[in-house]
Protein backbone atom coordinates (compact mmCIF):
# COMPACT_ATOMS: atom_id res chain seq x y z
CA UNK A 1 0.00 0.00 0.00
CA UNK A 2 1.25 3.62 -0.76
CA UNK A 3 -0.55 6.61 0.48
CA UNK A 4 -0.78 10.49 -0.61
CA UNK A 5 -1.82 12.99 1.56
CA UNK A 6 -5.37 12.18 1.54
CA UNK A 7 -5.46 8.55 0.07
CA UNK A 8 -4.20 5.04 0.55
CA UNK A 9 -3.99 3.05 -2.57
CA UNK A 10 -2.60 0.42 -4.25
CA UNK A 11 -3.54 1.20 -8.17
CA UNK A 12 -1.43 -0.66 -10.55
CA UNK A 13 -1.64 -0.12 -13.89
CA UNK A 14 -0.18 -2.52 -17.56
CA UNK A 15 0.10 -0.44 -20.23
CA UNK A 16 1.29 -1.52 -23.93
CA UNK A 17 1.67 0.91 -26.96
CA UNK A 18 3.08 0.17 -30.32
CA UNK A 19 5.19 2.57 -32.57
CA UNK A 20 3.32 3.43 -35.70
CA UNK A 21 2.67 0.78 -38.34
CA UNK A 22 4.25 -1.67 -35.40
CA UNK A 23 7.77 -1.16 -37.23
CA UNK A 24 10.30 -3.03 -35.43
CA UNK A 25 12.27 0.02 -34.35
CA UNK A 26 12.94 -0.24 -30.59
CA UNK A 27 16.01 -2.82 -30.51
CA UNK A 28 19.32 -2.73 -29.45
CA UNK A 29 20.77 1.34 -28.11
CA UNK A 30 17.40 2.60 -28.81
CA UNK A 31 15.76 0.09 -26.70
CA UNK A 32 17.95 1.26 -24.20
CA UNK A 33 17.33 5.03 -24.81
CA UNK A 34 13.85 4.62 -24.71
CA UNK A 35 14.07 2.83 -21.21
CA UNK A 36 15.82 5.18 -20.13
CA UNK A 37 13.49 7.86 -20.75
CA UNK A 38 10.66 5.94 -19.41
CA UNK A 39 12.62 5.67 -16.18
CA UNK A 40 13.20 9.15 -16.16
CA UNK A 41 9.33 10.35 -17.12
CA UNK A 42 8.55 8.08 -13.89
CA UNK A 43 10.40 9.73 -11.75
CA UNK A 44 9.63 13.36 -12.74
CA UNK A 45 6.56 12.06 -12.25
CA UNK A 46 6.08 10.29 -8.60
CA UNK A 47 5.70 7.08 -10.29
CA UNK A 48 7.22 3.74 -9.73
CA UNK A 49 7.63 1.47 -12.76
CA UNK A 50 7.25 -1.83 -10.90
CA UNK A 51 8.24 -3.81 -14.52
CA UNK A 52 9.20 -2.80 -18.28
CA UNK A 53 9.91 -4.71 -21.23
CA UNK A 54 10.73 -3.04 -24.50
CA UNK A 55 10.36 -5.41 -27.28
CA UNK A 56 10.81 -5.02 -30.83
CA UNK A 57 7.45 -3.69 -31.77
CA UNK A 58 5.91 -2.99 -28.52
CA UNK A 59 6.15 -1.49 -24.86
CA UNK A 60 4.78 -3.17 -21.86
CA UNK A 61 4.60 -1.09 -18.76
CA UNK A 62 3.43 -2.06 -15.47
CA UNK A 63 3.38 1.62 -12.67
CA UNK A 64 2.09 2.21 -10.02
CA UNK A 65 0.61 5.49 -9.45
CA UNK A 66 -1.35 7.93 -7.05
CA UNK A 67 -5.38 7.72 -7.38
CA UNK A 68 -5.39 11.35 -9.01
CA UNK A 69 -3.57 9.89 -12.51
CA UNK A 70 -6.15 8.50 -15.05
CA UNK A 71 -4.87 5.53 -17.17
CA UNK A 72 -5.45 7.47 -20.21
CA UNK A 73 -3.00 10.41 -18.38
CA UNK A 74 -0.21 7.81 -17.95
CA UNK A 75 -0.30 6.59 -21.40
CA UNK A 76 -0.41 10.03 -22.93
CA UNK A 77 2.47 10.67 -20.33
CA UNK A 78 5.03 8.16 -21.47
CA UNK A 79 3.46 8.16 -25.05
CA UNK A 80 3.98 12.00 -25.22
CA UNK A 81 7.06 12.95 -23.35
CA UNK A 82 9.44 10.22 -24.49
CA UNK A 83 8.74 10.49 -28.16
CA UNK A 84 9.13 14.34 -27.76
CA UNK A 85 13.01 13.28 -25.51
CA UNK A 86 13.82 10.43 -27.98
CA UNK A 87 13.24 12.92 -31.02
CA UNK A 88 14.98 15.90 -29.68
CA UNK A 89 18.04 13.98 -27.99
CA UNK A 90 18.49 11.44 -31.02
CA UNK A 91 16.51 12.13 -33.98
CA UNK A 92 18.64 15.26 -34.80
CA UNK A 93 21.87 12.37 -35.69
CA UNK A 94 20.90 11.15 -38.13
CA UNK A 95 18.52 8.57 -36.18
CA UNK A 96 15.37 7.47 -36.63
CA UNK A 97 12.28 9.55 -35.34
CA UNK A 98 9.91 7.48 -32.79
CA UNK A 99 6.64 7.66 -33.55
CA UNK A 100 3.86 5.87 -31.44
CA UNK A 101 0.65 4.85 -32.75
CA UNK A 102 -2.94 6.67 -31.38
CA UNK A 103 -4.06 3.91 -29.52
CA UNK A 104 -2.66 1.67 -26.34
CA UNK A 105 -3.66 -1.08 -23.97
CA UNK A 106 -4.49 0.01 -20.16
CA UNK A 107 -5.83 -2.95 -17.51
CA UNK A 108 -5.67 -2.62 -13.74
CA UNK A 109 -3.92 -4.85 -11.44
CA UNK A 110 -3.97 -4.79 -7.63
CA UNK A 111 -3.11 -7.34 -4.68
CA UNK A 112 -6.61 -8.84 -4.78
CA UNK A 113 -8.85 -10.28 -7.02
CA UNK A 114 -12.60 -8.91 -8.46
CA UNK A 115 -14.01 -11.85 -6.68
CA UNK A 116 -12.69 -11.03 -3.76
CA UNK A 117 -13.89 -7.32 -3.44
CA UNK A 118 -17.63 -8.50 -4.42
CA UNK A 119 -17.08 -11.07 -0.79
CA UNK A 120 -16.07 -7.77 1.12
CA UNK A 121 -18.99 -5.49 -0.33
CA UNK A 122 -21.66 -8.39 0.09
CA UNK A 123 -19.96 -9.28 3.90
CA UNK A 124 -20.58 -5.54 4.56
CA UNK A 125 -23.97 -5.28 3.06
CA UNK A 126 -25.29 -8.19 5.20
CA UNK A 127 -23.39 -6.55 8.66
CA UNK A 128 -26.04 -3.94 7.79
CA UNK A 129 -28.46 -5.44 7.20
Amino acid sequence: MKTTRHATYNLNYHIVWLPKYRNSVLANEVADRVRTILHEIADDKGLEILNLTVQPDHIHLFISSPPKNAPSLLANWFKGISSRKYNHRYADNDGEKIRWTRGYYAGTAGSVSSETVKNYIQRHEADES
